[in-house]
């Protein structure tokens, strides 16, 4: 992240409209209210899947905590795409669609061989669409198994956990549509 404490204010923000407790949040996502404090604060910066938990439990798409004005355009300049990427994750998740008022989200993600989008399978609301652009992907949904290559599609219901897996020798590149927006 290039701003901690922009994503932390964000999330703090977002916390207190819904009423909840530091420790109402921290309870949801297996973490101490210590930890989410530091978050806030700017202090800790949160892997993939914690800030996805974070997004979850307060119910938010990811991009949430990156879009801070309404934006009504409809062309979305290459450089001036909203990008979430994970130190130490290899992996950059980037929107394509304008901001998360829509009825649908689209994402671009880069995966490095051997990168994974979350520790374990995670769910949300709604369906998605994925195509792969470049790799080979691993899917998991629900208690089946996929392999794609580039120019494989999948669609599948997210309420289903999820996980994707960057497989072979080079980086796996995928869009991802999702309605609503709540990746």
């Amino acid at each position: 992240m290039s701003n901690n404490k922009m994503l932390g204010q964000r999330i703090r923000n977002k916390r207190k409209s819904k009423s909840m407790s530091l420790n109402d949040v921290a309870q949801k996502i297996n973490k101490t209210s210590s930890y989410l404090s530091q978050v806030e604060r700017g202090l800790a910066e949160p892997s993939i899947t914690a800030l996805r938990e974070i997004a979850r439990a307060l119910e938010v798409p990811i991009f949430y905590f990156l879009i801070e004005e309404e934006s009504h355009n409809a062309v979305v300049r290459k450089e001036q795409r909203r990008i979430l990427n994970f130190p130490g994750s290899h992996l950059t998740f980037e929107l394509l669609s304008p901001d998360l008022n829509r009825d649908m989200e689209v994402i671009e993600a880069c995966m490095e061989p051997g990168a994974e989008t979350s520790e374990e399978p995670l769910n949300h609301l709604g369906e998605e669409c994925t195509i792969v652009l470049a790799g080979k992907m691993h899917i998991i949904i629900g208690d089946k198994e996929y392999k794609l290559k580039k120019g494989d599609s999948i669609y599948y219901k997210a309420s289903l956990p999820h996980k994707i897996k960057s497989i072979g020798s080079e980086e796996l590149r995928f869009i991802s549509a999702i309605t609503p927006p709540n990746f």
